[in-house]
């Protein structure tokens, strides 16, 4: 009888020695039962599924999006991958028990929480499918989703497909307000730093090209890789696209073991804003400028205009005043607006440097990593050839 696989990935005390034993360990034994392309001219879709203490729901959401992806068989071949990131709870081995005995499901196992960019990376490189599906195992998205984005992707010929609540004919409920709020916040700055091409980046359900996918060098290993690969995709030019989507908080309060919410707002707001900041580094320099160069502005005006208020004072007894003696009594009576007045300026003036280095910069970047990738996928090629 057909088994399932397990790999182990041993814990190592630095990240290089993680990405480098993908190999891992065979935990059990098992071996791949997964269906092959010559078996069947159907396009194999892999299900990825990243789990951290998720003991409670796992088998029976398992089992729903087994049995959904069960109703695609008739366009699909599938694959289910699941990256236990290092669970406290009982969440490896019934992951393992679910995947007993079935052939196209392979369960992959982080010793130590890593986090979801570690995850979805070493899920990546064991997907074997043409294309790549993630999805949150607390189905916050329901199962109907994973279908919708691959009637998308193969219509459209797009490289990423996101399920995208917050564009129009999405929706919310029953998230927390804060996380809602935070999360809402979240997109639309980095929607506009993305030129508002999309209204969702930090979404992890998507459909990915798996060939498109693994020509990226992702280095993210937290939730921000999210936006990385959008942030890539869009420096290779490639299309991206989104469908509305229903985000749900389900109830979970049978969970034996309380769910920690992976939003920490400190490091998830630095993320966003380190994402943004990749986006379109300009508008971190020239929005300051431009609030600096206004402060100077108003500054400057109150000083030249009370100059000119002593300065018609003077002319009142003498002929043909001094006007520097109007500014040094200007000076005299509000030193605080020249000083502010002249920093300002300069500062205004220093940050709208940098923002043209930075777009300098940035094109030079792309142009790099768009070579990098050319150079890569021709590598690639002659390999194949040969």
């Amino acid at each position: 009888m057909a088994t399932s696989r397990a790999l182990e990935l041993k814990t190592s005390s630095s990240s290089s020695d993680i990405e480098d034993n993908n190999s891992a360990l065979t935990d059990q034994g098992y071996q791949s039962g997964c269906q092959s392309e010559s078996d069947s001219p159907k396009t194999l879709v892999s299900l990825l599924v990243p789990a951290y203490n998720e003991s409670s729901i796992i088998e029976k959401n398992l089992g729903i999006l087994c049995k959904y992806m069960q109703s695609l068989e008739n366009k699909f071949q599938w694959e289910m991958v699941i990256v236990n990131d290092g669970s406290r709870d009982d969440t490896y081995a019934k992951a393992l028990e679910f995947a007993k005995n079935r052939e196209n499901i392979l369960v992959l196992h982080h010793r130590i929480n890593h986090g979801l960019g570690q995850a979805l990376r070493y899920g990546f490189k064991n997907c074997q499918g043409d294309y790549i599906v993630v999805v949150d195992l607390d189905l916050s998205y329901s199962a109907d989703h994973i279908g919708d984005l691959l009637d998308r992707i193969v219509k459209t010929q797009a490289r990423i497909v996101v399920a995208s609540p917050y564009m129009r004919g999405g929706s919310i409920s029953n998230v927390p307000w804060l996380r809602k709020t935070l999360s809402i916040w979240a997109n639309r700055f980095l929607s506009f730093t993305d030129k508002r091409s999309l209204a969702t980046l930090t979404g992890m359900v998507r459909v990915y090209d798996a060939q498109f996918l693994k020509r990226l060098n992702l280095r993210s290993k937290g939730m921000e890789i999210n936006p990385e690969i959008i942030h890539k995709a869009r420096l290779l030019g490639v299309r991206v696209e989104e469908i509305p989507a229903h985000l749900c908080w389900l109830p979970q309060k049978t969970q034996e073991v309380k769910r920690v919410s992976s939003m920490k707002i400190a490091k998830q707001t630095t993320a966003v804003l380190v994402s943004g900041f990749l986006f379109r580094p300009v508008i971190f320099f020239l929005i300051p400028s431009l609030i600096l160069f206004l402060l100077s502005a108003y500054a400057d005006f109150y000083a030249i205009l009370r100059s000119w208020h002593n300065y018609q004072q003077l002319a009142l007894s003498q002929q043909f005043p001094d006007f520097t003696d109007a500014i040094a009594m200007a000076y005299s009576q509000a030193p605080h607006t020249f000083f502010i007045g002249g920093i300002t300026l300069i500062l205004a003036i220093q940050l709208f440097s940098l923002g043209v280095l930075s777009m300098q910069s940035k094109n030079y970047f792309e142009e790099i990593f768009y070579l990098g990738t050319a150079i890569y996928e021709n590598n690639n090629s002659m390999k194949n050839e040969s």
